[in-house]
């Protein structure tokens, strides 16, 4: 049986201290199950979710081990899919070319297509030179309270060059993808283009409140994007389907979170910025973005259960020590940290933490591409 633990202390692999029933006060893992453990505190929390607790004793230790098997978390990730109202649509996508740019190493194509409304998504797509199957990451871009910039910032073509990710990766042979999100660039109804308005706020904001007034949520519109755009790279012909990912910060970190745990197409995912539980936002008075105003969520969820469906696929989470959107993520990585297989697999969530704030820098820049880079290997 497949099994997700999450426990502070040191490492253990394999413990033959910690066998027995997972599913059993008292008990503890199964000894087919191989088990990796970081070094990441002392506290661990969880909001209850039909989960199996354990609490062994090692050396005189107690440890609180919680266990969830892999068809809890199927089930966890259907729940949680049936309550943000996301669903994959087969039909395919197709996109029309706008303008094609030779860049050195790749192509630069302004696409658009069509989303799961019918409203066109405007977007870049860089493809490398040649004609083998590649890996592909879907790119989502940051808020910044810049709603002029979108797919240009991850291009390079704008705004902050450690957003640029786009062309760092086409570089690296894998094809790039980086819509514009609802109400930014080029999908803002007041002006398209990279130059700012003053209604760009506004516009924004009544996009979350109109939905909402129709029982609808902004998230269930950013998801659905999000997974037309996986789609899209699925079916294309130089596409790897087996090796598609999603990266993203702050903004397009929460974009990463909720779809790439709900959408098991995606292979490997690296939210930065974006680690942070509602409970911490709630609690510290700190300022919820409009697509995660997400009504009755939290009475149900919370960020680690996201994190914890995506096992057993790879997950990076990036968060800085003065980054208030990424505040708590070392206890969301507690609560979320590994998946082990019966087989001795792993597929385990990576957390890295920086000294600094919220902007992203030049090491962590090289961090994140460094990790996709070798996931899309």
């Amino acid at each position: 049986m497949d099994a997700y633990a999450v426990r502070s202390g040191p490492q253990y692999w394999q413990d033959p201290r910690l066998w027995g029933d997972p599913l059993t006060p008292g008990g503890a893992i199964k000894p087919t199950t191989v088990y990796k453990y970081k070094e990441l505190g002392t506290e661990t929390r969880w909001s209850p979710y039909k989960i199996g607790f354990s609490t062994v004793s090692l050396g005189g230790s107690f440890l609180n081990i919680m266990v969830l098997s892999k068809m809890s978390i199927d089930r966890l990730r259907q729940e949680i899919s049936e309550f943000l109202r996301f669903s994959i649509s087969d039909a395919p996508v197709s996109y029309v070319i706008h303008e094609t740019i030779e860049e050195d190493g790749y192509q630069r194509l302004r696409i658009s297509y069509p989303s799961q409304e019918g409203d066109q998504i405007p977007a870049f797509l860089l493809l490398p030179g040649g004609r083998e199957l590649f890996a592909a990451v879907l790119v989502h871009h940051q808020h910044n309270s810049q709603r002029h910039l979108g797919k240009s910032e991850v291009c390079g073509l704008m705004g902050d060059p450690f957003q640029a990710f786009g062309p760092a990766l086409a570089k690296q042979g894998i094809v790039v993808l980086a819509p514009d999100s609802i109400c930014f660039e080029d999908r803002r109804s007041n002006r398209t283009g990279v130059e700012p308005d003053e209604a760009d706020v506004d516009q924004h904001y009544n996009e979350m409140c109109y939905r909402l007034l129709r029982g609808d949520t902004l998230m269930h519109k950013v998801l659905r994007d999000s997974a037309q755009a996986i789609s899209l790279l699925s079916t294309h012909s130089l596409v790897d389907p087996a090796r598609i990912g999603i990266l993203g910060h702050s903004y397009g970190g929460n974009t990463v979170l909720f779809h790439g745990a709900l959408d098991e197409r995606i292979r490997f995912a690296c939210a930065s910025g974006a680690a942070c539980t509602y409970q911490y936002k709630m609690a510290h008075q700190l300022g919820i973005e409009m697509a995660e105003v997400i009504p009755g969520f939290v009475n149900h969820y919370d960020i680690p259960h996201l994190v914890a469906c995506f096992a057993p696929r790879r997950v990076l989470l990036v968060s800085a020590t003065d980054d208030k959107a990424s505040q708590d993520a070392d206890r969301i990585a507690a609560q979320s940290q590994e998946i082990c297989t019966s087989e001795g697999v792993i597929a385990y969530l990576e957390h890295e933490r920086a000294i600094g704030g919220h902007a992203l820098t030049q090491q962590r820049f090289d961090n994140i591409l460094h990790w996709v880079t070798a996931c899309a290997a």
